[in-house]
């Protein structure tokens, strides 16, 4: 196991937590027990948490007094690997915070784009809702904290469409809202992303046929019918008259 060489002041790093888990301190690939990622995990994915908190996150199987033991334990292995990692903050912990997380700046980058204030290109911005979050890891708390990612993915999927959309860029949106469709297929707010571009781009047959898809769908999975947003959109089209 590799050992991250002590230096003065926390450690400069990276973590990436989609697709699986990957720490490098000063651009040199770090190795940490497996209890200790699940910790640096956790403090990436919610900021500062209380001893108490983090133990019975990481081993809700166990007593208290036993989960605050094996805490300790964890520290000290990952403190013996990558010095600075992991900072105490009196009865709490944090994540070093010169360690850059890959979650953290796909959160940031999704703000930005939605509010409008993203600076990159919408091909890039689209990379980073690419990965799941740490997809090899079975533990509860993770389920929380993906369902936040996927619905995150979502709205910006479906942001991207409407936005290449007013662009002229139709099928480029036409991808980002088949790919939110693909995600969750029973998310109306993704047919009408699709129906919205099938009419900016004219294609009015298709607009119709997207809308009775939903309309088969909704009724099949849910026993409900698509919403009045949703029935608007395609009412006035001769082949729904």
């Amino acid at each position: 196991m590799s050992q991250v060489a002590h230096v003065d002041g926390p450690p400069r790093g990276r973590l990436t937590l989609l697709g699986g888990f990957l720490l490098a301190i000063d651009g040199v690939p770090a190795s940490i027990p497996v209890a200790a990622q699940r910790l640096v995990a956790v403090l990436a994915l919610r900021g500062r948490c209380g001893r108490s908190r983090l133990a019975g996150e990481l081993w809700p199987e166990t007593t208290e007094d036993r989960a605050l033991a094996r805490l300790r334990t964890t520290i000290w292995r990952a403190h013996l690997q990558a010095p600075g990692l992991v900072a105490p903050d009196h009865d709490a912990l944090a994540l070093a915070g010169s360690v850059d997380v890959d979650v953290t700046d796909l959160v940031r980058s999704a703000h930005e784009l939605m509010d409008g204030r993203s600076t990159l290109p919408v091909e890039r911005v689209l990379l980073y809702v690419e990965g799941d979050l740490l997809p090899d890891w079975s533990d509860e708390w993770l389920t929380a904290e993906r369902e936040r990612l996927r619905q995150l993915r979502l709205h910006v999927l479906e942001t991207v469409a409407a936005r290449l959309a007013a662009e002229g860029l139709f099928g480029m949106a036409m991808e980002a809202a088949l790919a939110a469709l693909r995600s969750d297929p029973l998310r109306e707010s993704a047919h009408r992303a699709v129906i919205r571009i099938h009419l900016a781009e004219g294609n009015l047959a298709e607009a119709v046929h997207a809308y009775r898809q939903c309309q088969s769908l909704l009724a099949r999975e849910l026993g409900v019918a698509p919403s009045e947003e949703a029935a608007r959109l395609v009412a006035a089209l001769p082949a729904l008259r």
